[in-house]
């Protein structure tokens, strides 16, 4: 019997092999998309979770609910945890504090940086990493050793067998020799520790006094819970902790405590890629909502292709009707029917899954390559594909032999075998079929006008006017020795000045695209009590320099008695700076914020800033600027403080024009290597540096495009082999018509519209489903584009036009046939 089943299905594929590449290659594509998919899903949700005993490892993660400004979530945490963190709860095994940043080091006569951490003696007890040489318990024996990785030791010196031998590291007075006591294997690309160079923290040495208080956010916190410990209940209890641990401050002459504003969580070290605290990173994090959109779209696909092949075996089915009628005449049972042709259809899946396999093979890596992940194909063991492929092969095998094989085994013999009856004839289930199209169209609809709206939103927040003029803007970061030096910067500035092309040179605190704030306490009247606004230390040069429209008072300069902060040579504020004031500008928002209902109405009003935390300081208002966006357009923008604070500058911003980019930047090079030989340069334009930010979201913006084409290309497959059964369906309809008259274009016209009917209703059940989507997507942005009724009628457009000349070929070519032979059919 079985041996029967198989070489009648051959039968029937032999005779359709159109039928068969169509439906395989169609439910093959939507496999493919959904393993891909999967893959990308997978490699995003495993984060951290290679790490031993991550179950067991926590993130203490910060949220700062300060008035005035948006809710704060960082990554990182204040200083005096890592003191009084472990005396409080019992529960921690072991605690470690890192400090994450750059180092630099000389490698064939260039510098250049390397990512590094500082951590304490426990760092190894809390990550057991893999190590290559040396060990965990003779890492890092003192402040003169370091950890590298495999890849960092290989670049440096050739080989990963280095234990023992001296890297120098750091710039200028900083300059060290290092011995190398350790190497790690290369950590995987799902890992939040972006690490090259491990060095140990000085226990013997004090913090620095800016690190002493409770709202500096320079490190990370890790804990590691002892077996059996509930994270929950410690989070449960931090509250009440903080409370007893944050000592209030006296700020002119009012209370007030860190812990009214801050909130401490443990979070599990796997969830904290795709949580939504991302400041203070290591690595850049997932997007939550975007894996979700990608999920759907690979059911929305995969169900795409399932529909076809319920659409194409069905439509096929009935030609085999006087089959399975003979059957039924012969004895054959209607569950052996059902059998036979469930067994036809979990052998085209089978089939189909096959190929998609080796599509996902051959396409994984440049996906991968493309996105910057490592979409790796395993098929055995944890996160294998091989139980996920069995199981959507199965699924979709049996969802899409099942209706066919109950709607076949129903038939009656007699009604099937009828001398005046062919198998073409059969009553078949025309209206599911076209129910089914309307579905599949509504779902390619939907695609459509959800890649559209993402283009266009993707495009408008990077050409968003940002409140300054961003082309012809230069921004050279990790410039700290040569900006907080105002002597050295004074001869750096007048050489700059002098590549051809500079129109303008000055300092920042906080550049382009920026993911650090500075908030500072203010007190005036009439604002909100307890209010925060963020600050920006800048020079005399940088608001002109960025073009930022002035739309109220003055600049700040030189010139002006008391613009200047004036601080000791350890950068410590003047103590005289609380009695004489300082002038400020604000930006358009913080005007606002501070009561004030026109930027003219703020100038000459005095305020009081927490200048470094400390003393409240007189800041008259001598300036408003308009609003600049200096973070994501998913951020809403920020009241701003501008301090004319030069010497607490990290960054050199250069305005050009009138000469080539290329020139520019390497006049610049020049001058930099000319002051500062030790530091690489590391000159940006803004143009990239915005598009650097934006380059994830581009990425997974090209990824749902290509898979939205995917799932219109498998609706087209199965309109196109739809459209085949039925012009073979009615050939002898089609040649009476023509007998009696009927022209080409109207014989194309009834066949085209049969199809365009579903695709013209689908719009009804695309429409709102895509409007509610897109709305809810757009809300996450602070700017976004209006939800404009365009995409919806191109998406409608393409989607009519797709299905009309996807039936046209087959309809002028039977509407082209002799009649004769259509009326000879049978």
């Amino acid at each position: 019997m079985w041996r029967n089943y198989v070489t009648v299905g051959f039968r029937a594929l032999g005779k359709s092999k159109s039928y068969a590449a169509i439906n395989i290659g169609g439910l093959a594509l939507g496999f493919a998309a959904c393993l891909l998919i999967l893959l990308y899903v997978r490699y995003e949700s495993s984060y951290d979770g290679w790490l031993p005993d991550s179950g067991r490892i926590y993130q203490v993660q910060s949220t700062w609910h300060e008035p005035g400004q948006p809710v704060t979530r960082s990554q990182s945490s204040p200083y005096p945890v890592r003191e009084s963190f472990p005396g409080g709860f019992p529960q921690i095994e072991a605690l470690t504090v890192l400090d994450s940043g750059r180092t630099v080091t000389m490698r064939d006569g260039q510098a250049i940086f390397l990512d590094a951490a500082t951590v304490d003696a426990s760092f190894f007890d809390v990550f057991q990493l893999p190590f290559l040489h040396g060990s965990a318990a003779r890492a890092l024996p003192n402040t003169n050793s370091i950890v590298l990785t495999r890849e960092e030791a290989v670049r440096q010196f050739g080989t990963a067998d280095v234990l023992g031998r001296t890297m120098s590291l750091g710039a200028g007075e900083g300059k060290r020799d290092y011995a190398v006591s350790g190497v790690l294997e290369d950590l995987p690309k799902n890992s939040s520790l972006s690490l090259a160079v491990i060095f140990r923290r000085d226990p013997a040495q004090a913090p620095p006094p800016e690190y002493a208080g409770w709202g500096n956010m320079n490190q990370q916190h890790y804990v590691k819970l002892r077996p059996g410990a509930d994270a929950a209940a410690i989070n449960a209890a931090l509250p009440a902790w903080e409370k007893r641990t944050i000592a209030p401050q006296v700020i002119d002459g009012r209370s007030s405590s860190q812990a009214d504003i801050l909130d401490l969580a443990l979070v599990p070290i796997a969830d904290v890629h795709l949580g939504p605290a991302q400041a203070g990173a290591l690595s850049p994090g997932g997007d939550p909502r975007a894996l979700a959109t990608f999920l759907v779209v690979a059911l929305l696909t995969l169900g795409m292709a399932v529909i076809n092949f319920v659409n194409l075996t069905t439509a096929r089915a009935t030609q085999r009707a006087r089959e399975i009628a003979l059957r039924k005449v012969l004895g054959a049972r209607r569950r052996q029917i059902v059998v036979q042709l469930l067994g036809e259809a979990v052998a085209m899946a089978a089939a189909a899954m096959l190929l998609a396999l080796s599509v996902v093979e051959l396409a994984a890596p440049w996906i991968g390559g493309r996105i910057g992940a490592d979409l790796e194909v395993g098929y055995f063991g944890r996160g294998g594909v091989l139980l996920p492929a069995a199981a959507l092969m199965l699924a979709a095998g049996l969802l899409g032999g099942l209706y066919p094989a109950l709607f076949l085994s129903r038939f009656r013999p007699a009604q099937v075998l009828r001398a005046n009856r062919s198998g073409a004839e059969t009553p078949g289930s025309g209206r599911v079929r076209t129910a089914l199209v309307l579905v599949q169209f509504a779902i390619a609809i939907g695609l459509i006008v959800c890649t559209s709206v993402i283009y266009s939103q993707t495009r408008h927040v990077e050409t968003v006017d940002p409140g300054y003029r961003r082309d012809g803007l230069i921004q050279i970061d990790s410039a700290w020795r040569l900006a907080g030096d105002s002597n050295e910067y004074e001869a750096a500035h007048r050489e700059l000045l002098k590549v051809p092309g500079v129109v303008g040179v000055g300092r920042t605190s906080i550049g382009v695209a920026a993911t650090n704030k500075t908030i500072l306490a203010v007190r005036a009247p009439g604002a909100p009590e307890g209010l925060s606004i963020g600050f920006y230390g800048i020079d005399a040069d940088f608001l002109q320099t960025i073009e930022a429209r002035l739309l109220a008072g003055r600049m700040l300069g030189d010139r002006y008695a008391g613009d200047r902060i004036v601080r000791s040579e350890e950068g410590d504020t003047d103590p005289g700076l609380a009695t004489r004031g300082v002038n400020v500008v604000v930006n358009r928002h913080a005007a606002t914020l501070l009561g004030h209902a026109t930027p003219q109405a703020a100038i000459g009003k005095t305020i009081r800033v927490g200048i470094d935390g400390g003393d409240l300081v007189p800041s008259t208002i001598v300036g408003v600027v308009e609003d600049t966006r200096i973070r994501t357009a998913r951020d809403a923008i920020e009241p701003l403080i501008y301090g004319y604070d030069p010497d607490r500058t990290y960054m050199v911003v250069v305005r050009y024009a009138g000469a080539r980019p290329s020139d520019v930047m390497a006049g610049l090079n020049r001058v930099w290597r000319k002051f500062e030989p030790e530091i690489p340069f590391q000159g940006r334009f803004a143009e990239e540096i915005v598009a650097e930010v934006y380059a994830a979201d581009r990425a997974r913006g090209a990824l749902f495009a290509a898979f939205s084409a995917l799932a219109v290309v498998i609706a087209c497959l199965g309109l196109y082999a739809l459209a085949a059964f039925a012009t073979e369906r009615r050939t002898k309809e089609i040649g009476i018509r023509k007998v009696l008259g009927a022209k080409v274009r109207h014989i194309v016209r009834l066949l085209a519209w049969q199809f365009s009917k579903p695709v013209v209703l689908a719009n009804l059940v695309a429409w709102p489903v895509a409007w509610w989507a897109m709305r809810d997507w757009l809300n996450g942005f602070d700017v976004r584009i209006a939800l404009t009724p365009g995409p919806f009628v191109v998406a409608a457009a393409m989607a009519l036009a797709i299905a009309i000349a996807t039936v046209a070929g087959h309809a002028l070519r039977v509407a082209r046939l002799n009649p004769i032979h259509a009326l000879r059919y049978e």
